[in-house]
């Protein structure tokens, strides 16, 4: 009679060493890498952005003097009448800030475009070119436009031979003959000093795009002008939403390009939140006026956003 052997035991696994449980411990290190790194960008945007905004928050709601002090009573009506008094300024600095954008989009797209797909071995030094005036202070660079707008100027001597100032003039945008201390000198200033914040962003977004979709486009039988508005607008987009952005938000609140270049009726909100600051000394109206631009920038550009159509931004 046979009898039938039992299966034999399976193998018991060997213990792991110090060595293999150290291994097993470097996926969960790696994954905390990131936080370590975030870490101090964190902390950074506590300090330096949080903290001030709180700050600021708890001073649009107090009451009081610099000589007596302030104290937070919690007096929001600051908001109302700060809109109420302010409400121009903040139309101007949209108005201003919107028609320097659209400014710089038209003059920047066609100097993007050639330098993406134009240039050759030219294109270091137009990028150069586009960044040189970062290398100068944005105030001597916003003076320099008093020289080159001035009175007696060459350019306002052109535009009123043109006849250009007559129109400007009916548009409100000029006064008689002359462009310093009126809407246009600040626009300009303003399209002049963020040119570049436009530039750059519609050129790292057109040179993205893969040549050969303009290939096939023309084996389509597409004509250029087709192409550019079929194919290259649509992949360009996330560089005209950021461009746009870049210009927009900085330009609504500048105040440097209104007080050299403009008028008491020409002031911007960001004058009057620094004048508030620094000569008029009401601190509650000026964090007021900050908070409200804030929200009033917030709201056009959610809206701007969600209406490009485009969640890829450079």
């Amino acid at each position: 009679m046979t009898t039938t052997e039992a299966p034999p035991a399976p193998p018991t696994p060997p213990t792991p060493t110090v060595t293999e449980a150290a291994v097993r411990k470097v996926p969960r290190r790696k994954r905390l890498i990131p936080y370590w790194l975030l870490l101090p960008g964190i902390l950074w945007l506590l300090v330096f952005f949080a903290l001030p905004m709180v700050y600021q928050a708890s001073t649009s709601v107090q009451t009081g003097s610099l000589e007596e002090g302030f104290e937070v009573t919690w007096h929001f009506a600051t908001y109302w009448d700060a809109i109420q008094e302010y409400y121009p300024q903040f139309v101007r600095s949209l108005l201003y800030a919107g028609t320097a954008t659209v400014l710089c989009l038209l003059l920047g797209y066609p100097l993007a475009y050639l330098i993406a797909f134009k240039a050759g071995r030219w294109r270091n030094l137009l990028l150069v070119l586009v960044i040189a005036p970062f290398f100068t202070s944005f105030l001597i660079r916003t003076l320099a436009w008093k020289t080159i707008l001035a009175d007696d100027g060459t350019v306002v001597g052109a535009l009123d031979a043109l006849r250009v100032l007559d129109v400007t003039s009916w548009l409100g945008w000029t006064a008689d003959d002359r462009v310093l201390a009126t809407p246009m000198a600040v626009v300009c200033g303003l399209t002049y000093n963020f040119l570049p914040f436009m530039i750059l962003p519609l050129y790292t977004s057109l040179e993205r795009i893969d040549g050969r979709l303009h290939e096939a486009a023309g084996d389509l039988y597409a004509r250029p002008a087709t192409t550019f508005r079929k194919v290259t607008v649509p992949l360009s987009m996330p560089g005209i939403v950021s461009g746009t952005l870049l210009t927009f938000i900085p330009a609504s609140g500048d105040y440097v390009n209104a007080e050299l270049l403009g008028s008491t009726d020409t002031k911007m909100v960001g004058s009057v939140i620094q004048s508030q600051f620094l000569r008029v000394l009401d601190y509650p109206t000026a964090a007021a006026l900050s908070f409200i631009l804030m929200a009033v920038v917030l709201v056009v550009v959610t809206v701007y956003i969600r209406r490009s159509g485009t969640e890829d931004l450079v």
